[in-house]
This record gives C-alpha cells, sequence and structure tokens, in this order.
C-alpha cells in the first residue's frame, strides 16, 4: 500500500522538522491541501508553504486543491514544484479542458470526488486520469470520522477502472487508520492519505511503516 502523510495534521510550528521526518520514512509521497474557506468551510495554507515543503522534500508533492475555480492556479501549483495535481470533480465546470491542462504542464492529473458525488460521474473522463482522490469525510477538517460508503466507492471505482481500461490509481482521504485501511486495502484502493493517525502517532515512522504493510 502507497501512503501520502497528509501535512494538514502536520507540526506548522516545526514543519521542517516534520517533512525531514517522511523523507526518512516508507511514505510515497506527501499531501497538501489547499483550501480556500469558499470551497470548504476552512483556510489552510497557500504557495510559499508548498514552495518551502518542495525546497526541503525528496517524496513527490501531492497536491489537493479544495477551492474554486482550481484551473486558474495550474501554473502555480506547477512552479511549486507538484508532481500530481489534484482537482474536484465539484469545482470544475470544464473538467476535461482542466485535466488536459494539468498534463499539458506537465504534471500528472488527479480528480477528487466528494462523499456525495457518485463514482458513475467520471465515465467520460477516467481513461484519461492518473489518479482518483475519493474523499471518505466531507473535506474540509482534518480529525473526522471515516464515512462506511466509502469502502462500496473504492470497489465502484476499481470496477469502473477494470473495464474503462483506464491505468488511474485509487487514492482515499478522510478517517484513515490501521483499522479503515485495512478495509480499504481490501476494497482496492491503492494509495492511502493518513493525517491525525501519522502525526498524532507515538512513532509516526512506526505508523507509516505499518499502513504500508497493509
Amino acid at each position: 500500500m502507497k501512503i501520502s502523510p497528509s501535512l494538514l495534521s502536520a507540526n506548522f510550528g516545526n514543519l521542517d522538522n516534520d517533512v525531514r521526518m517522511l523523507n526518512n520514512s516508507l511514505a510515497d509521497m506527501i499531501h497538501l491541501d489547499i483550501m480556500d474557506g469558499v470551497f470548504v468551510p476552512n483556510i489552510s495554507f497557500g504557495f510559499p508553504v508548498i514552495k518551502f515543503v518542495q525546497k526541503i522534500a525528496t517524496k513527490p508533492l501531492d497536491v489537493h486543491l479544495m477551492i474554486v475555480n482550481p484551473q486558474n492556479y495550474i501554473s502555480q501549483v506547477r512552479d511549486c514544484g507538484a508532481e500530481i495535481m489534484n482537482v474536484h470533480q465539484e469545482a470544475c465546470i470544464h473538467l476535461h479542458r482542466t485535466v488536459q491542462a494539468i498534463k499539458n504542464a506537465g504534471m500528472k492529473a488527479a480528480v477528487t470526488l466528494n462523499p456525495s458525488t457518485p463514482v458513475s460521474s467520471l465515465e467520460d473522463i477516467i481513461t484519461e486520469l492518473d489518479m482518483v482522490l475519493l474523499m471518505s469525510v466531507n473535506p474540509g477538517f482534518g480529525g473526522q470520522s471515516f464515512i462506511p460508503n466509502s469502502l462500496k466507492k473504492v470497489k465502484q471505482l476499481k470496477e469502473l477502472i477494470s473495464l474503462s481500461g483506464s491505468k488511474a490509481s485509487i487514492e482515499v482521504d478522510g478517517g484513515v487508520n490501521l483499522e479503515t485501511g485495512k478495509l480499504l486495502a481490501e476494497a482496492g484502493a491503492d494509495i492511502l492519505v493518513a493525517g491525525n493517525a501519522v502525526f498524532s502517532a507515538q512513532d509516526p515512522l512506526k505508523m507509516i511503516e505499518e499502513l504500508h504493510n497493509l
């Protein structure tokens, strides 16, 4: 199982230390949640923080834009060193155009679905995607409880990917811990985003290793 620890739960008073810890872990990438207080009811951090992380990180940056009009920021995300740019299906009126623009900018294109958005909404674009992120909580805040219906959506997405011939990987974010992570692995998830489970653990490196081994 690939792991993408979410910096939303990191210690921003000592972010340098937390990023270096992730560099030395079995994490496969670093997840950065950008929130605007409009698309989601919270504000997190912006491009200066991504640039700071990029200078230190040795892992690929998995940038998740929980914002309106994400297509307006493709060049900024690229210039911050992101390998993956993740936009919400619900925030993109012209999703195909946005996905193509992300790829043309040299990044991998990912699309996120909120808990109430059906997997079927991606039928016409799934073959264009490198990754799909399923939110297993309502986006905007860390530390929420896992929504059980997410397991059904992972299975549906796995089937859609298989039937379409898409090479997209399945990422899941929200309420991920060792218990829910095991269920998600069994359902077919490829990548787990973990925030509180990692940064609240007594031994974050061990927690990442245990999630990685699911």
